[in-house]
């Protein structure tokens, strides 16, 4: 039937339709990098990875891109200060020092959880040119007005503020605080440029003194310069939806520019009822996370909720997981290891039942990314699959392969190749060097020398050097 999305925009399920046919162009709002990610920061980018995966097995070409907020977030609103350069003072770094870090932690983690790298990472500090020619723009068109060096959009100028949240103006400046800003002419107006106070270390020049963007304009200008007018697809955070994502369509649209046809919202992970946050410190680190769990079943625990839905974290939500996913995996790892050793020819009802899940599985992908669907999908294919084994026969077993590689790491990204080798990793990796040590100690302690150096010399036989210190033996793996 082909993808069909929910479009926060029309508030309905649309045909997924392009512009250009098979061409997509999408752009995912990415972090705001003065922090390390913590597991929320991961949803969004699995969900669109499934989708730019699905839509690059059905032969699109795909521009994805994802930008980098290094300035111009600020911690409350307009009024806060600039979220990198509190925590340059901070870390008593350099600004541009903190966004480098936290960008490269950020993509180090993705990178672990198979989520492919956009085509496109833009930073808005490199991109402060467009964002002035577009504020110019907007003040040409009297959209905007320069009060003391800042620069401010003029929300009343644009009549359709508030179509993506449903939100109305009348109920919004009910609710405004009139005392924000003196130099508005309206609370509701917001910033496209702010004039930077003295001592404030992220500057650039510009015609109304030296600022800063404000932070909605950084993505109007990046999608628009990347992708182009009328591009396909809008995607973030459904907490961005409202003022940043409003904001963007304001901007661009105010400007003359057709701006996104289509808008997709995941929602939050949350821990404790909550939603994960850095403000907060509600939250579970990624780094820690994945350091202490195989990351594809970190990737597998997050799709099993459809992304519109709230996901609230539990470790024994993670455990369960971990079991599932495990048992995908092994029932992929047989059907290649029985390939290789099976008598040639098909098996009939082996076929059947590949024909169903396949159906089944881009049926559900299809209906708005239905990952919770698709992984059923594999469940319910795994009691035929087990049953056909034995007797099944390589033509099949190719095919079933090729299959759960198409399904399961082509479009769900769960499958990378270092995961489908029999290795012992992670956590468990380490109780069982842990365990040989013990043993050696013991047989040191009765001194039985030559099976201590035997079991040394094991280890170092397998890549694991041991050093006895005075604080007890240390092992690392020989790189």
């Amino acid at each position: 039937m082909g993808l069909v999305i929910y479009d926060t925009l029309q508030r309905r399920k649309v045909p997924f339709e392009p512009a250009v046919p098979g061409h997509a162009g999408i752009y995912v709002c990415g972090p705001t990098v003065y922090a390390d990610p913590h597991l929320g920061h991961a949803r969004g980018p699995i969900v669109y990875d499934v989708l730019r995966r699905y839509l690059l097995h059905q032969g699109y070409k795909v521009r994805f891109v994802s930008n980098i907020t290094d300035v111009g977030h600020l911690t409350e609103d307009e009024e806060g200060e600039d979220k990198i350069l509190k925590r340059a003072k901070l870390e008593r770094l350099e600004p541009m020092e903190v966004a480098e870090k936290y960008t490269w932690s950020y993509f180090d983690a993705l990178k672990a959880l198979n989520v492919l790298r956009p085509s496109i990472a833009p930073r808005a500090s490199g991109h402060i040119p467009e964002m002035l020619e577009l504020t110019e723009r907007l003040l040409a068109l009297g959209h905007a007005y320069e009060r003391k060096g800042s620069v401010y959009f003029r929300v009343r100028s644009f009549p359709e503020y508030g179509k993506l949240s449903g939100k109305r103006l009348e109920e919004l400046r009910a609710g405004a605080r009139v005392e924000v800003r003196e130099e508005k002419e309206d609370p509701l107006d917001f910033a496209l440029w702010k004039a930077a106070e003295p001592g404030h270390l992220m500057r650039w020049k510009s015609p109304w003194g030296e600022g800063y963007p404000g932070w909605h304009i950084e993505c109007t200008a990046m999608s628009l310069k990347y992708l182009g007018e009328g591009f396909d697809l809008h995607a973030g955070g459904i907490d961005l939806q409202f003022p940043h994502h409003e904001c963007e369509i304001a901007q661009a649209e105010a400007a003359g520019f057709r701006f996104a046809r289509h808008w997709m919202h995941h929602n939050h992970v949350l821990l404790q009822g909550e939603k994960m946050a850095k403000s907060t410190g509600n939250l579970v680190l990624l780094h820690d996370l994945l350091k202490a769990h195989e990351p594809m079943a970190v990737r597998f625990y997050l799709l099993q909720t459809h992304y519109r839905s709230p996901m609230d974290f539990t470790w024994e939500g993670l455990e369960g997981a971990k079991k599932g996913y495990g048992r995908l995996l092994h029932a992929y790892r047989e059907v290649r290891a029985r390939r290789k050793a099976a008598p040639p020819g098909a098996t009939p009802e082996l076929e059947r039942a590949l024909d169903a899940l396949e159906k089944a599985f881009m049926e559900a992908i299809e209906d708005d990314l239905s990952t919770p669907e698709a992984l059923a999908a594999l469940f319910g294919f795994l009691p035929e699959l087990n049953r056909l084994l034995p007797e099944a026969k390589a033509e099949s077993l190719a095919r079933a392969e090729a299959l759960l590689h198409t399904l399961g790491e082509g479009i769900l990204g769960l499958f990378p190749e270092r995961v489908l080798e029999e290795k012992v990793s992670g956590p468990l990796l380490e109780d069982l060097i842990a365990l040989l040590l013990e043993l050696r100690e013991e047989a040191r302690r009765a001194k039985d020398y030559a099976k201590s150096d035997l079991i040394r010399e094991r280890l170092k036989a397998l890549g694991v050097v041991v050093e006895d210190t005075k604080e007890g033996p240390r092992w690392r793996l020989e790189r």
